[in-house]
């Protein structure tokens, strides 16, 4: 548990101090990237940068929904390519096109969805004709 601050004494003169005390414990000499330049100092200055790093290193999708919809579809047009089955098939199908008809019945401030379930037994044949 850190101390509290004793009374009188500013605020900034107790942090160096406490700053201080673990540099000379070596609390700072094994840490990751030290002795090295702060990445990204070179770059443009983006005031954005560390809310676009954080959702970067979180995973998170930064496209609007709609747009990640467009390329959940790309991916799973891709993985239909490679599917083993036709069971497979039909599971990548169900699950894009719920995700097509949910995007489209619902209101959102991202780019209007223009996207259209697809046919499962048009995309089946396909699919199977290209296995022969």
């Amino acid at each position: 548990m850190t101390e509290r601050k004793p009374a009188g004494m500013t605020f900034e003169t107790w942090i160096d101090r406490q700053i201080r005390a673990a540099q000379e414990r070596g609390e700072f000499d094994h840490l990751a990237g030290a002795g090295k330049p702060l990445p990204g100092l070179d770059g443009s200055r983006d005031p954005d940068w560390w809310h676009k790093q954080l959702l970067r290193r979180e995973g998170v999708a930064q496209l609007p929904t709609t747009l990640r919809v467009r390329k959940e579809l790309e991916e799973s047009l891709e993985a239909i390519a490679v599917a083993d089955s036709e069971e497979e098939v039909r599971d990548i199908l169900a699950t894009i096109n719920q995700r097509i008809r949910n995007v489209n019945r619902l209101a959102s401030s991202s780019p209007p969805s223009n996207l259209m379930p697809l046919d499962v037994e048009r995309v089946v044949r396909t699919w199977t004709s290209g296995r022969a």
